[in-house]
């Protein structure tokens, strides 16, 4: 890698703290009112200089579109997926609302994010409204389990109970329908399985 100068090297550990302390990256403004710099357009020539050299990866469509590529700064830390838009996978930058540090021991399995839940499908599941579900990625499950799927564009979080050549996708309430698909006919798609759970007030 090329080296960096000094204004880079404080630039990249004003962004490392930034994430440490807020979980995500600070936007050009936030950055030169925080180190004294006159010109945003000086910060992005610095953020670019960045990139060119492999620190940092830049994602002009977003506000706080700087990711760094230094993976052991956030080796212990798990993006939080807020709303996913439809049609677009899970895990996608624009979805990351935040990173949390947490111990590999409070999940049954390996954690790669965690989701917040949307709606009230799984309340009998003790999986609540705003709540975050650890999510291992996976493209298989077994029935029982409780897992993340796509139905066309949408995702949703259901319990999988299979039977035969049938899926069915159920809630943990009864003001909510269980999803059938026929697998012979119909594609299901897996985005994950849940390995553990934190309720939102907790973090």
């Amino acid at each position: 890698m090329k080296s960096i100068t000094p204004r880079q090297q404080e630039i990249l550990d004003h962004i490392r703290q930034t994430l440490r302390q807020s979980g995500v990256p600070p936007t050009i403004a936030e950055i030169a009112d925080a180190l004294g710099i006159k010109s945003t357009n000086a910060v992005r020539g610095h953020l670019q200089a960045l990139a060119r050299k492999g620190v940092i990866e830049l994602m002009p469509s977003l506000a706080r579109g700087i990711r760094l590529l230094e993976h052991r700064i956030l080796d212990d830390a798990l993006p939080v997926i807020g709303r996913v838009a439809a049609g677009r996978p899970v895990l996608t930058e624009a979805h990351i609302e935040k990173y949390c540090r947490l111990g590999p021991e409070l999940f049954q399995g390996k954690a790669d994010y965690l989701l917040r839940v949307r709606g009230l499908s799984m309340r009998d599941a003790g999986i609540l409204e705003g709540d975050l579900l650890a999510v291992q990625r996976t493209n298989q499950a077994r029935s029982g389990q409780i897992v993340i799927a796509r139905i066309g564009d949408e995702i949703t979080v259901k319990r999988l109970r299979l039977e035969g050549s049938m899926a069915y996708l159920e809630p943990a309430n009864p003001d909510f329908e269980t999803l059938s698909i026929d697998l012979e006919r119909q594609e299901l798609c897996i985005e994950g399985v849940v390995v553990g759970l934190i309720r939102s007030e907790w973090i």
